[in-house]
């Protein structure tokens, strides 16, 4: 069973200042242990503030791999794309822009979206540890409707458990996501939550009688514990 922490945020700023000083500790640590880190990040708006923070901090970033957990099917320069929402936080200066990213290849660098979850899964297989690989750290968010990285309710993706990234359709979009089995093997996993529209998710997620089918996000289930960093509006009901 898999064993939650729940820290609750005053605001949507206090959330991002203690994500920030989190992940920064968690990545120092990894670098203490091993030559190289290497971290998985969730896109959408929650995270922009703690990524812009985390880019000011003084870590030794040349040694840090930063992935995307999951990216919709977009050129690198649409506002839809995560890369981009990095690219103007994390990496829009130094020390922050020193790190090696490893964006999921999109438009036009690969001509099919099938291609381009082959070939991340490579990419993640080639500069991680394990099988399935392991990364020291792995951000995640959670949709209002129970979903983390592109895993959705309903999906064919989160029933993968033979193959380190999927694609996904959803909301519009062609999307590439790392698995389940992935996400699960993370020494560290984090979940960001912000909003009232995410209060019943969240209250789902920490339920352990919640099934994983209405809440893809509960087959997240690292052997250590889970840390859950929730605002004021989004842990109304826990």
């Amino acid at each position: 069973m898999v064993s939650y922490k729940l820290e609750k945020a005053i605001d949507k700023f206090d959330l991002a200042r203690r994500a920030n000083q989190i992940l920064a500790s968690h990545i120092d640590i990894a670098l203490d242990q091993r030559d190289r880190a290497q971290i998985a990040l969730s896109g959408g708006t929650t995270p922009s503030a703690t990524y812009k923070q985390l880019g000011q901090e003084h870590l030794p970033w040349n040694r840090v791999d930063v992935f995307l957990g999951d990216e919709r099917w977009v050129d690198p320069n649409s506002d839809a794309s995560n890369a981009l929402m990095l690219k103007r936080t994390l990496f829009s200066s130094v020390p922050g822009s020193e790190a090696c990213f490893h964006p999921v290849p999109t438009p036009p660098v690969c001509s099919s979206v099938e291609e381009g979850a082959e070939s991340f899964s490579l990419l993640v297989e080639k500069t991680c540890v394990g099988n399935p690989p392991v990364f020291d750290l792995i951000l995640l968010g959670l949709g209002d409707d129970g979903h983390t990285a592109s895993l959705f309710p309903g999906s064919e993706a989160i029933k993968i458990t033979d193959r380190w990234t999927t694609v996904c359709r959803a909301k519009g979009n062609d999307r590439i996501s790392l698995t389940f089995p992935v996400l699960s093997s993370a020494r560290k996993v984090v979940f960001l939550v912000s909003g009232s529209n995410k209060k019943l998710a969240l209250q789902r997620l920490l339920d352990s009688s919640e099934s994983s089918e209405r809440t893809p996000a509960r087959l997240v289930a690292p052997d250590s514990e889970v840390l859950v960093i929730a605002d004021e509006e989004a842990a109304e009901l826990v």
